[in-house]
């Protein structure tokens, strides 16, 4: 059976099978049966081959999600579970955003309360983003039926829109900024997701529960772990279909 979805994100990557078996160093004709006849790969080609073509392996692979391995791999990277956000020590923001130094990803509607937190956060981004970080910050369209649905279902209202439009007005010094991208998105919040280097907080949403009442989960990256990976990918792909929010 071939592999269609190792075939499509190779293609997607305007690669050939040539460049990947060079990239991962291993044979051409290795590649060509991973796709001809779906050979699963070796661990380490595996993880390797998904990083390049920037997906999740158990997306390439999903005969892996019933690896044994994957499955420990995978509850490793659960650093805590806090059943409330408003339960996540202060502190701990604070660490995971001053120690970044690569990658800073944040996907919410509204998340003031990471401004009423860090009143500075703006110019904490810019510095940032001069340090070589890349900070992507994706809020809701306050206009969007996604948010209007979940400001009904919180009975807050117009209330959601205009934390958004709060939250807009305090990173205002940051949009065009370079390093740092601004973005609005009308999806559907399943997640709010707070990417810090290798650690992440997953607030998870409940229906008609509010964001600070419900858990979040603390992911520290582990090679071969398959969450922290599939959250990131789903936060990549609303930034790709998501607007830039104009300055002013």
């Amino acid at each position: 059976m071939t592999n269609e979805r190792l075939r499509g994100a190779i293609a997607t990557h305007s690669l050939t099978l040539s460049d990947v078996a060079e990239r991962i160093d291993v044979d051409p004709k290795t590649v060509e049966r991973w796709v001809s006849t779906g050979r699963l790969p070796h661990r380490r080609h595996r993880w390797a081959a998904a990083k390049l073509l920037d997906t999740d392996e158990a997306y390439l692979w999903p005969e892996t999600l019933n690896d044994s391995a994957a499955t420990a791999s995978s509850k490793a990277e659960i650093v805590s579970i806090y059943p409330q956000r408003c339960l996540v020590p202060s502190e701990l923001w604070s660490v995971l955003l001053d120690g970044a130094q690569h990658a800073i990803d944040v996907l919410v509607y509204g998340g003031t309360f990471l401004i009423d937190e860090h009143p500075n956060l703006a110019q904490q981004l810019t510095d940032k983003a001069d340090e070589g970080a890349r900070v992507r910050f994706l809020l809701g369209d306050p206009h969007s039926a996604a948010v209007a649905a979940r400001g009904a279902e919180e009975a807050i209202g117009e209330a959601m829109a205009a934390r958004i439009e709060m939250t807009r007005h305090a990173l205002r010094g940051t949009i065009g900024y370079p390093g740092v991208e601004i973005r609005s998105h009308v999806t559907t919040l399943y997640n709010s997701i707070f990417r810090f280097d290798e650690d992440m907080l997953v607030n998870m949403h409940i229906h008609g529960s509010r964001a600070p009442q419900n858990p979040v989960m603390h992911l520290r990256r582990v090679a071969g772990g398959h969450l922290f990976d599939r959250y990131l990918a789903s936060l990549d792909r609303i930034f790709a279909d998501a607007e830039p929010v104009p300055a002013g």
